[in-house]
């Protein structure tokens, strides 16, 4: 066998590179650390990569990745039904993995309403109880259709929610005054607060934008998005500490901002309790016109990690309508009893029923109407060319109204969403 022979000299500079190697003369940065490995193909709606090695995955070998971890984070669009689709899909697929050990913890409830959220997944609550009971319009106000698919799944396998986010009152107190001049009662409900991460602070300050309103305003709405991020990564780490969480495996949904480059939610999570994790997130390479508007027109930093170990290419897609609209502005009658008309939207089924600003709403089809979650959840179940009986009391005479629902009469709804 032949053998290399390497001069005494030689062998010195190679140590002497060696040794030198730890510590270049100058430092310059190799590839793009969000994306180091270019993909072998320009993104499709529907692939999925794995970013860190610039390798394109089924949702099967996702999965498959993804069920390892004790923690799974998605990263969504709010008002993007595909990116709810791929939280669905992939909770099949951990739960389908993990029976009976799986759990779901989501933004968009809060610690304060948990009770209710244990109640709906135990069966006890309809969905009309549900959305009154964990006030959803108050605390997450967003069409409830985005996220109901999830939470039946939930309630049918009997997977355990969690409401992981902060209280809005608490966020607005903290966006207001700096930690040290909250009161004691107020610095007692605050999570442990890491303020010094300058990715986030960096994030924040590029989301904020507007830079007029001077570094108080700018250190306030770091303030604001440092207690989500730690008040849900507290949450998240106290049930997986549990003895409820012991032993079980948790999907974190919640918005890009609050997942994406690990520096939000995860990262605090794994400061309280280190623990293996995915991050899955969605980028929309497909957007129609009527959705641009919806986009934030910002530059981020380039942050030197990737975004997310598995990324989604979604459409920007439109939730699609299937009901109809009333037509109506209505509050509370001071009584307690029915909706009081403020407004009557010109064109709209309302007007052309003969309903005006001033009536008194008693009933549809028979169920009373206490406040604007029964008249909203009622008429949403309406289709074009249903009809509804409306009880409606004006100067003290009480009627009956036939309303005829139709499609695209009148402009967008004014009830509360």
């Amino acid at each position: 066998m032949t053998r290399l022979r390497i001069p005494a000299n030689m062998t010195a500079m190679f140590s002497l590179l060696l040794l030198t190697a730890c510590v270049p003369a100058s430092h310059y940065p190799m590839g793009d650390p969000q994306g180091p490995y270019p993909l072998p193909s320009p993104p499709q709606v529907g692939k999925i990569a794995h970013l860190p090695t610039g390798f394109y995955v089924s949702k099967e070998q996702m999965l498959a990745v993804a069920g390892d971890a004790r923690v799974v984070y998605i990263g969504e669009t709010h008002d993007n039904p595909a990116s709810h689709r791929l939280e669905l899909e992939v909770l099949q697929g951990l739960d389908d993995l993990h029976p009976g050990r799986q759990a779901l913890a989501m933004e968009m409830f809060t610690p304060s309403q948990q009770p209710v959220l244990d109640r709906w997944v135990a069966g006890e609550l309809d969905e009309k109880s549900f959305l009154k009971e964990s006030r959803w319009f108050e605390t997450w106000s967003m069409d409830f259709a985005y996220y109901r698919d999830l939470l039946v799944f939930c309630r049918d396998r009997k997977i355990p929610v969690i409401g992981l986010n902060a209280d809005k009152k608490l966020v607005s107190e903290v966006r207001a005054v700096p930690l040290d001049r909250l009161s004691s009662e107020e610095r007692a409900r605050l999570p442990e607060m890491d303020l010094t991460d300058p990715y986030q602070r960096a994030m924040v300050a590029t989301v904020f934008g507007d830079h007029t309103h001077g570094d108080m305003a700018l250190d306030g709405f770091v303030r604001a998005q440092t207690l989500r991020d730690e008040t849900m990564a507290d949450t998240a780490a106290r049930y997986l500490q549990s003895p409820a969480g012991s032993g079980r495996h948790l999907l974190v949904i919640a918005g890009g901002y609050h997942i994406a480059n690990g520096y939000g939610i995860p990262r605090r999570v794994f400061r309280r309790i280190p623990v293996s994790s995915v991050l899955i997130g969605g980028q929309e390479i497909e957007v129609p016109d009527s959705k641009r508007q919806e986009l934030m027109s910002i530059n981020l930093p380039d942050f030197p990690m990737v975004p997310y170990d598995f990324l989604a290419f979604f459409a920007y897609e439109e939730m699609r309508e299937t009901g109809v609209r009333l037509g109506v502005m209505v509050e509370a009658a001071p009584s307690g009893r029915g909706l009081v008309v403020k407004k009557v939207v010109a064109g709209s089924n309302a007007e052309r029923s003969g309903i005006a600003a001033g009536d008194l709403l008693l009933s549809l089809d028979g169920d009373p109407l206490k406040e604007s979650l029964d008249l909203t959840y009622a008429v949403k179940r309406k289709r074009p060319g249903d009809h509804g009986s409306l009880r409606v009391e004006r100067q003290g005479q009480t009627r009956d109204v036939d309303v005829l629902f139709q499609a695209g009469v009148g402009t967008p709804p004014l009830e509360k969403r």
